[in-house]
């Protein structure tokens, strides 16, 4: 539990590097190191830290991100940091009103990850250091400014969990059907999705109807069963993963029932599958 899996960092159209400005808890560089490895991103830049990354209270909180703080790169100013970067995006929880907000346009972060998924080059996501945030000149010096929509009653997030919950929404937007891999038990679970595949829909449904035909009762009976039990299962919108795995229960029982019942089909080659030629 926890380990670093050796699996391929997710492919994106961007490179993304994240920026912390001053950052002054070994903590908070820690935890967001490993909130930065847990959604697939490894680059860090830092801007006159105020702690050490070989800090050892970073390190632990790193936890297996660990090589994120060997490799990040440490600047000595705004301009060093940004001059390779195509887009520079600023984060703030300061949601001033009045004249100001003519001035801070702001996005929220599954905003920004639709407009990611749409640009190469590499982009920064910057975020200030922790009590004070960004400084209205660094904030100037960004291409877009980007907030988390907190409860107005204590709006500022700690640091790590500002970029943890960012990085979620980047992540998320890649998660589509066509990137799971094949055979990963974990990665067959992050089909986001709430639908199954035309033919698993029509082997799951003949699942069901050919569990309603082995029980006791008339026609109309196992018909009003199969009929209930279609609306309540599809009614859930099971996934591919979650189907599969009703569709293998669904013939274990059935031929159960027709064991017991004395019907001979279970004997031809006692399934454990739904016949895709039935």
């Amino acid at each position: 539990m926890g380990e670093r899996r050796k699996v391929p960092l997710p492919t994106r159209s961007y490179e993304l590097h994240v920026i912390l400005v001053r950052p002054a808890h070994p903590g908070n560089l820690g935890a967001v190191c490993r909130a930065m490895l847990n959604f697939g991103f490894t680059s860090l830049r830092l801007i006159e830290p105020l702690c050490s990354p070989d800090d050892e209270e970073a390190r632990n909180r790193a936890k297996h991100a660990g090589s994120i703080l060997d490799d990040c790169l440490i600047h000595e100013d705004w301009q060093s940091a940004v001059s390779d970067l195509s887009l520079v995006i600023g984060t703030s929880g300061k949601r001033e009103s009045g004249e100001k907000t003519l001035f801070r346009h702001f996005i929220h972060p599954w905003e920004l990850a639709e407009k990611l998924d749409l640009i190469s080059g590499k982009v920064a996501l910057v975020f200030g250091q922790e009590g004070t945030g960004l400084a209205t000149d660094e904030l100037n010096h960004c291409d877009l400014l980007m907030t988390i929509p907190t409860w107005e009653g204590y709006p500022i997030c700690n640091l790590s969990h500002s970029v943890a919950l960012t990085l979620y929404e980047l992540n998320r937007s890649i998660l589509t059907d066509s990137e799971v891999e094949c055979g990963d038990p974990l990665a067959e679970n992050l089909q986001l999705t709430r639908a199954i595949s035309p033919e698993l829909r029509r082997l799951l449904r003949q699942s069901i109807d050919e569990f309603a035909a082995a029980l006791e009762g008339d026609e109309n009976k196992r018909a009003m069963i199969g009929d209930n039990m279609r609306r309540t299962i599809l009614r859930g919108l099971p996934i591919d993963n979650e189907a599969q795995r009703l569709i293998g229960a669904l013939v274990e029982a059935t031929t159960a029932l027709q064991k017991l019942s004395g019907d001979e089909r279970w004997q031809n080659s006692r399934r454990r599958r739904i016949d895709s030629n039935d």
